[in-house]
């Protein structure tokens, strides 16, 4: 039995009783690699008798490696980025860091302080901010400070700005449906509050007029299906609108729902568009066309960039579809002949 109970053991009684030089033992605890089984054995042995820990807050203070990375996030939010966040822990956790996020109230003043705290604590290797920070732009790592990196596609409520707002595909809808022969149409759209809700009003208003088509209405939604349930429902028996653009799967999935239980086909009567392509749209009868929003791609390509900076390597190069494209499936069709 060790006679070093009721001290901590350090790195140089393991070494000295398990006949090697410290510098071998701190390579051991490095998973460095290149010792001989023998060494090795002897090591863990002596590692095993003493009941060694190592001090990995000592550790960190000298080698400013700690293992994690934190995700810097405004408070309160409503509603977390979290396929965002799922894509970027699953790269994190394969390159062989830990990550947590840390969510700040105030103000992006307030969130930069909060960063820049944890960029010099030394408690984090990275700090990666789902939005711009005053005063802080990507930045790699140094002896001092940890890295970091901002994603910068959402503003201080995590509602999506930047390419997350781009509304172009709107005009992809639009100028699909035309082809097929739509002419008359409806938007429902997002809360106002949104800036990706105003871009899809402003690029549906301007894609109608440009093509020379009619709109029955935009109506104000809250994102949700009782909403597109109801904009369908009201429309009267006789209305001529032929294609719907909901601003949401969920706003897309009441309006369909709405259809059939009016007797509607879709898209034999009535054309549906959504966006966000969620699961449960893809497995709907009919399955809904939609806005394909690759958040999973927008969490790994911020990751791979933050841990770039961390190691002071080159960011991986990575051919990038664009963030959002429209998919087509069931709930589109050509325009009905109505009597």
């Amino acid at each position: 039995m060790s006679d070093h109970a009721g001290r901590r053991p350090t790195i140089v009684q393991v070494a000295r009783l398990a006949q090697v030089s410290h510098q071998t033992v701190s390579r051991y605890l490095r998973h460095n690699g290149g010792l001989k089984p023998e060494t090795v054995r002897r090591v863990e042995a002596a590692i095993e008798e003493l009941g060694y820990r190592p001090n990995l807050v000592a550790r960190s203070m000298r080698t400013r490696r700690t293992g994690r990375l934190a995700v810097l996030l405004p408070a309160p939010a409503l509603l977390l980025p979290t396929r965002l966040l799922s894509a970027a822990a699953v790269v994190a956790h394969d390159a062989g860091f830990l990550i947590e996020v840390v969510s700040v109230e105030g103000g992006p003043r307030e969130r930069a302080g909060r960063a820049l705290e944890l960029i010099t604590s030394g408690q984090v290797e990275g700090v990666l901010s789902l939005s711009s920070l005053p005063g802080l732009t990507d930045r790699p790592a140094t002896p001092s400070r940890a890295a970091f990196a901002v994603v910068g596609e959402y503003d201080d409520e995590l509602h999506g700005i930047g390419e997350l707002a781009d509304a172009s595909v709107v005009a992809e809808i639009v100028e699909h449906l035309a082809d097929l022969g739509h002419r008359h149409f409806l938007h429902v759209a997002g809360p106002d509050a949104w800036p990706s809700a105003r871009a899809r009003r402003q690029v549906y208003a301007e894609v109608i007029e440009r093509l020379g088509l009619v709109s029955h209405g935009v109506v104000d939604g809250d994102w949700s299906a009782e909403c597109g349930y109801a904009a369908v429902r009201a429309l009267p028996g006789t209305s001529p609108v032929t294609a719907v653009v909901a601003a949401n799967d969920p706003m897309a999935t009441g309006a369909v729902r709405a259809a059939l239980d009016r007797g509607w086909g879709v898209p034999e009567r009535l054309s549906v568009v959504g966006w966000d392509d969620l699961e449960l749209g893809r497995f709907a009868t009919p399955s809904l066309s939609s806005v394909v929003v690759d958040r999973e791609e927008q969490g790994r390509v911020a990751m791979e960039r933050l841990i770039a900076l961390v190691r002071g390597e080159p960011e991986p190069e990575r051919t990038r579809l664009p963030l959002n494209r429209l998919v087509l499936r069931e709930s589109t069709g050509p325009a009905p002949v109505l009597g």
